[in-house]
């Protein structure tokens, strides 16, 4: 590392290593398959409050490599894809001009509760627009999550327009702002991250169901356990730099290993029996829609890439079906999300596969992140 890295990574604020996240499986492999595949549609995590959701969140954003970025420019513009530039950026390149890159850590923007809808998608400004006859373009929150990962906290007490444009801007990977005849279009891919508590309600359905994955996670019971995560986290607070140096192996294996998976997703493919038998269990669970049978696809691809294989296999499946359906059952507002019984139930009918009391419960789960 140079002299000039080093003075910038001892510069950034000290984030809790990712790899030393002790449980909460589930939720660690919804947020690291989002990354290696940000089609899958981002992840709405609902557990109890002190579980570590933030943590997890920064520390994963702290975890990945950097990224190269128009230099300057407000919406993260990548200079080797024209689907992530701006359009200034891009006119710049049919041009011709010569567009200064440089190297920049994957961004996590915090959404605050109380935002509005021009804090997040950004302004125009009329009378600059009229009197000097340009498109004066304030970019708000999802300009600067291009690229990145927008984390939205406590995401069931958002206003539900609010949350509409943001699971728009995700799904399509474009922010559009109209005002007054004046139309501005910019790049806006990012993962998408809510998370909650079920206790302060839920999310309507119709939002549910737009949110790739759900990861459901808890406070961890076992005494032993709760201990060492406290003396970790008190490591952590006292003394950061020695905690993050006896991490660093780890931190980086991973980080290869996401960037690995990132590269191999292309060549991944999915047998065609197994595309028919996940549509089934879709079709048996009686999910709405086609955006279950693609996620699940989707995903089940994410962690063959991320394992370093190009054939998806039924174990891939089980593991990934669970965070990817268990939210789409639900037809009453007023009903609590399947644990994972019911898919668990009907996959193994659908596959022919005899599952465990346990691992119809646990399904979902089964991987050990950063192994």
């Amino acid at each position: 590392m140079s002299p000039t890295a080093q003075t910038a990574a001892s510069a950034r604020r000290v984030v809790f290593p990712f790899t030393a996240i002790v449980g909460q499986e589930e939720m660690k492999l919804a947020l690291i398959l989002n990354v290696i595949d940000p089609k899958i549609g981002g992840v709405m995590i609902m557990g109890d409050r002190g579980t570590g959701k933030s943590t997890t969140i920064r520390a994963l954003a702290d975890l990945l490599p950097e990224i190269p970025v128009v230099a300057n420019d407000p919406f993260n513009s990548d200079p080797n894809d024209p689907d992530l530039m701006s359009d200034e950026v891009r006119q710049q390149l049919i041009d011709g001009v010569d567009i200064p890159v440089v190297q920049k850590k994957v961004i996590m923007v915090d959404l605050p509760l109380g935002a509005t809808e021009d804090r997040v998608c950004g302004t125009i400004d009329i009378e600059k627009a009229l009197s000097e006859g340009v498109k004066a373009f304030e970019p708000g929150l999802l300009a600067k999550a291009n690229r990145g990962i927008l984390y939205v906290d406590e995401v069931n007490l958002l206003d539900d327009h609010l949350v509409d444009v943001l699971l728009d801007s995700a799904a399509s990977g474009w922010n559009t702002v109209e005002r007054e005849g004046i139309s501005i279009r910019h790049p806006a891919r990012f993962v998408l991250v809510g998370s909650g508590n079920p206790e302060e309600g839920e999310l309507r359905p119709q939002l549910l169901d737009r949110f790739g994955m759900h990861a459901e996670i808890r406070t961890v019971k076992e005494p032993a356990l709760r201990v060492q995560i406290v003396e970790q986290r008190s490591e952590f607070d006292q003394n950061p730099h020695p905690f993050l140096e006896n991490c660093r192996h780890e931190q980086e294996t991973l980080q290869q290993k996401i960037v690995n998976a990132q590269t191999l997703l292309p060549e991944v493919k999915l047998d065609y029996d197994l595309r028919v038998k996940i549509s089934e269990v879709c079709s048996e669970l009686d999910v709405d829609g086609l955006r279950g049978d693609i996620v699940t696809n989707r995903a089940a691809k994410a962690l063959t890439a991320y394992e370093g294989r190009t054939e998806v296999t039924i174990d891939d499946i089980k593991r990934v079906i669970t965070l990817c359906l268990r939210h789409r059952l639900r037809k009453d507002p007023l009903e609590s999300i399947d644990s994972g019984y019911k898919v668990g139930k009907v996959f193994g009918r659908v596959f022919g596969i005899e599952l465990t009391e346990d691992a119809v419960q646990t399904n979902g789960a089964g991987i050990k992140v950063g192994s």
